[in-house]
């Protein structure tokens, strides 16, 4: 038995096929005694005051929302029932969302439920769940002309890869074809698939689960006054990405960033926390031997330094293991 089962008060996750897989502390498979008591006491709070979501509150979440507050619909079959031990199917993947909500608020059982119940009740100002079941993004290929944001395929340990080209950012056009707050709800509609679709395929095509994104900000061409015009959209998708759907962030490229962004960069830092910092690489126009570090050449747009080229575009293919029928053009699926 290795020291990491020794010291782990969880059983490993279930489904596990990478014989190289062991979890990051603070989650399923790799918890201490009181951290496992802190998520059973939290689960039991939820039971016994009515606010437990069956669909919604497996393990993994409720760790993950205990220093921010994030809260996705897992589809597994394991979460459309209550779940009393730690545990994470990699087939038809559960993320347990109970244990986020414990790893943000460095599992203060209080402070992780107060986040819980208040993305619960965004969920319902928001109505959430009629965005899941009934929105449709029709105008997605003319916004993708003048705001490209998409998930590609993903990088070598099996995040998926979410692309967003602030460059092209065309906002009299952009605006003229849809308004802020459709791109809000397909903001939330996409953070929900990336939820309940993307991160069980990844976990899985690799084998083990895979919690987070890999994000590469392409800066090419951005316009300070064109980021003005659309600074409301920005500001609000931002604490939807860091108040609802936290701890989501596994690396942040920000590659062809322009002159002066570092001393913007070494403002902003201090008051991140570390963990956070550590995960974002500022890159310049010679991104690619880095990102190709990461990322499989055919599994990288080509336009970013790689050699997938899908047909009709990668940035509206939806390419990756979450969706078996795309169309690389390349042969790569």
């Amino acid at each position: 038995m290795s020291t990491l089962e020794q010291a782990s008060a969880s059983p490993m996750p279930d489904g596990i096929t990478d014989p190289n897989f062991r979890p990051m502390a603070g989650r399923v498979g790799n918890l201490t005694v009181p951290q496992q008591h802190a998520l059973q006491t939290l689960k039991n709070q939820l039971h016994d005051e009515g606010h437990f979501v069956e669909e919604r509150m497996d393990d993994p979440m409720l760790l993950r929302y205990v220093p921010l507050l994030d809260l996705g619909v897992c589809g597994c079959a394991l979460c459309r029932r209550p779940t009393v031990h730690v545990r994470l199917v990699v087939q038809g993947v559960c993320t347990d969302p109970v244990s986020r909500y414990l790893r943000a608020r460095k599992f203060d059982v209080p402070k992780a439920k107060a986040m819980l119940l208040a993305a619960e009740q965004w969920r319902r100002d928001m109505k959430v769940d009629d965005i899941v079941q009934s929105f449709v993004f029709t105008e997605k290929e003319q916004v993708d002309q003048y705001y490209p944001q998409y998930y590609h395929k993903m990088d070598k340990d099996g995040r998926p890869v979410y692309i967003e080209r602030l460059g092209k950012l065309n906002v009299p056009a952009l605006y003229g074809i849809t308004t802020k707050e459709r791109l809000l709800q397909r903001l939330i509609l996409e953070y929900e698939r990336f939820l309940t679709d993307r991160l069980p395929a990844c976990s899985a095509a690799v084998g083990h689960p895979v919690e987070t994104v890999c994000t590469i900000l392409d800066l090419k061409g951005v316009s300070l006054s064109s980021f003005y015009q659309v600074r409301d959209y920005v500001n609000e998708a931002s604490k939807i990405g860091q108040d609802r759907y936290p701890e989501c962030m596994g690396k942040f490229y920000i590659i062809n960033a322009p002159w002066g962004f570092s001393a913007v960069w070494s403002l902003i830092k201090p008051w991140l926390d570390e963990v956070t910092v550590s995960k974002i690489e500022i890159l310049g126009s010679s991104y690619q031997q880095k990102l190709l570090q990461d990322i499989r050449a055919e599994d990288l747009p080509a336009d970013l330094g790689g050699k997938c080229r899908c047909a009709g575009g990668c940035s509206l293919s939806d390419a990756g293991p979450w969706n078996p029928n795309e169309k690389t053009g390349n042969g790569v699926a």
